[in-house]
C-alpha cells in the first residue's frame, strides 16, 4: 500500500468515515495519485471532488479539518467535500458512480450504494416534472 492511500485510510478512521469516494473531472487523477506516490497533479482550475459517508453528523470543524487534510495528502489547492447524509438523492448517486477509495465495511458500503440508486430511481420522475415546470416558467 502506498503512503497516500495509507494516509487516506488513517484519516477515514480518525473522522469515522464509513466510505470515501472520489468523483468528478479529476477522479482519475486522484486514483492515479493513490496508486503512485510520485504522481504530481497537473495544474488545473478544477477542484478535487470527494464524497464521504460518515457515522455521525460532522461538525463544521471536522469538515474543515478533513478537507484540509485531504488537500495536504493530494497536494491540491482545493477539495470539495460532500457529506452523503446531507446530499440530495441525485448528488449522492453522482458521488457513488465515482470511485470508492475507502470502505470501513465493503458489504455495508455496497448496501448503501444500492439504497442511493433506488432512492434516485424512485425520485427520477418527480425530478423530470420539476425541471419541466422550471423550464416552463423561464
Amino acid at each position: 500500500m502506498n503512503a497516500r492511500l495509507s494516509k487516506v485510510e488513517q484519516l477515514c478512521r480518525k473522522y469515522r468515515v464509513k466510505a470515501l469516494y472520489v468523483f468528478g473531472s479529476r477522479a482519475a487523477q486522484m486514483l492515479r495519485a493513490l496508486a503512485d506516490d510520485s504522481y504530481q497533479f497537473p495544474p488545473s482550475p478544477s477542484d478535487l471532488d470527494v464524497g464521504a459517508l460518515t457515522h455521525s453528523p460532522f461538525s463544521i470543524e471536522d469538515k474543515v479539518n478533513l478537507i484540509l487534510a485531504l488537500e495536504t495528502i493530494f497536494a491540491a489547492p482545493r477539495v470539495d467535500l460532500f457529506l452523503l447524509q446531507e446530499a440530495d438523492a441525485f448528488l449522492a448517486a453522482n458521488v457513488i458512480r465515482g470511485e470508492r477509495i475507502f470502505a470501513e465495511d465493503s458489504y455495508l458500503a455496497d448496501e448503501y450504494e444500492l439504497y442511493v440508486l433506488r432512492r434516485a430511481g424512485d425520485l427520477a420522475e418527480l425530478e423530470r416534472e420539476r425541471m419541466a415546470m422550471i423550464l416552463q416558467e423561464a
